[in-house]
């Protein structure tokens, strides 16, 4: 007798024992089998003609799709483990089904993933058992460890990149082809965290994917109301990301004429007069590029006197730490909203860094300190309009494309996930030179966050802070390190 027709004989023979406390659903035809959008193997094909799921007190696991149910991320969900506390879940792709995953994203604040078994007839066989002695699987005795998905994504494992394509800073995922035992546990936790307080609704989620028909699993942190609660893997920027970005600037301009419109750059000799340094990597695209319209988005002035749009405020100037520590790029609108895009500039060492988006009125700047990270370099942020721009005109074929979202994106706090502000004092004794220096450097009171292992975008919102008074107001934003950390200093 095969392994699926002894596990039939042990289900049919625990429903007659035990009538009413375990209860056999029916089961499927090969027609339907058939039509199902994913392979079913002739071993799975022995149980699922008899047995469609099994309810007890306990648990209601269901088989294959009933009514409205479907197959999807990559499986399927067999039911719901705890009264709703997590779910279980098999690989349902190519051959054999499996793995089989239990996954507890709500369990006392912790997030537990067991994978229990390789393949489904097998973890069926235990089932079984275990309903026949009253056993529980036991606990993992392994355990392998969850890895950022942008760190697949960018590694040497080439099957492992595949399945994961260009991986996201706030995924991590599980590789699941050669486990060292089962039942095995996953070493992971989310990338939001409810201590703190949350930041508003405290709505964050996992969300649990199958990849390559259960090669890995995927972790995806949705956060929504929660602050950030690690660091994140970014995407590497290429080395070539100013030569990229013009190449890619110049070929959409070419390709999608009025779409896509570029300004001219400008001679070194004009760079040399600015009254801040120009490195390399930023004359490179200021040679060739002066500036960028792109139909949806707000148009990028990176010359000066481009546009009076660019007119700063005098009092946001102050508040935005002055002459030479930021370089105008956009006004963003956003509903009633204006922000001004910028590039940070460190004075000292002339390095030009992140591109942040600020309320444009300093009366709610003052009132809701806020910003927006929107690219870790000017050239990260012109390669990031090419990508828009791109999308949209793949998405329009044969007529006017336009980016949608009228640039939403970088607008200060519009969706996008919270960094923690912390009181300075957190970094006073940090063992990172740069949050120490700039605890010791700025007044009590202020509130900071490292701006250099989050998403990008992110929204830093200092007035979400738990410990920033309601009454507070802001005097200044301060940038170390052209914006690899933001400060809000309060008035005193």
């Amino acid at each position: 007798m095969t392994d699926a027709a002894q596990v039939v004989v042990a289900f049919r023979e625990l429903e007659r024992e035990r009538p009413g406390e375990i209860e056999l659903l029916a089961g499927f035809t090969d027609a339907e089998l058939d039509a199902w959008p994913v392979e079913v193997p002739d071993a799975l094909r022995t149980v699922l003609r008899e047995i469609g799921g099994v309810e007890t007190e306990d648990v209601q696991f269901s088989f294959g799709p009933r009514g409205r149910q479907v197959f999807a991320d990559g499986g399927w969900t067999l039911g719901e483990l705890d009264f709703g506390e997590g779910s279980l879940i098999v690989g349902a792709g190519a051959g054999d089904w499996g793995p089989v995953v239990s996954v507890y994203p709500y369990r006392d604040g912790d997030r537990e993933v067991v994978v229990e078994a390789p393949e489904f007839v097998g973890w069926l066989t235990g089932f079984a058992a275990r309903l026949a002695d009253g056993t529980q699987l036991p606990a993992p005795a392994v355990f392998v460890r969850a890895a950022a998905s942008v760190e697949a994504a960018e590694g040497t494992d080439a099957e492992l990149a595949g399945l994961v394509g260009r991986g996201d800073p706030l995924s991590d995922v599980v590789d699941l082809r050669d486990l060292p035992g089962y039942p095995c546990g996953a070493v992971w936790e989310p990338y939001f965290s409810t201590a703190h307080n949350t930041a508003d609704t405290s709505g964050s989620e996992i969300q649990f994917s199958l990849l390559g028909g259960g090669r890995a699993l995927l972790l995806r942190s949705v956060v929504s109301g929660d602050f950030l609660g690690r660091p994140v893997r970014r995407h590497a920027l290429p080395e070539d990301a100013p030569h990229r970005a013009v190449a890619e600037l110049r070929e959409l301009a070419a390709q999608f004429p009025g779409f896509v419109v570029l300004e001219p750059g400008c001679a070194d000799a004009a760079l040399d007069a600015w009254p801040v340094p120009v490195p390399e990597e930023v004359r490179i695209v200021l040679r060739e590029i002066g500036g960028v319209t792109i139909t949806g988005l707000p148009p990028l002035n990176l010359l000066p006197g481009a546009s009076a749009d660019l007119e700063v405020d005098p009092e946001l100037h102050r508040m935005l730490g002055g002459d030479g520590t930021y370089r105008p790029l956009a006004q963003v609108r956003y509903g009633r909203g204006h922000a001004l895009a910028q590039v940070r500039i460190d004075p000292a060492s002339g390095q030009w860094g992140y591109v942040v988006s600020v309320p444009s009125d300093p009366a709610t700047l003052r009132k809701y300190p806020e910003l927006k990270l929107v690219a870790e370099s000017l050239p990260a942020l012109l390669l990031a309009y090419a990508g828009r721009a791109r999308r949209a005109a793949e998405a329009a074929p044969g007529s006017a494309p336009r980016v949608p979202g009228e640039g939403a994106w970088m607008f200060p706090n519009t969706g996008e996930p919270w960094p923690r502000p912390v009181p300075l004092a957190e970094w006073a004794a940090s063992a990172d030179p740069l949050l120490a220096a700039t605890a010791a450097g700025l007044p009590d009171g202020t509130h900071a966050a490292d701006l250099r292992e989050v998403p990008v975008p992110s929204d830093l919102c200092f007035h979400r802070a738990a410990a920033w008074p309601y009454t507070a107001r802001l005097d200044r934003l301060h940038f170390p390190e052209a914006g690899r950390l933001a400060a809000a200093v309060p008035v005193t």
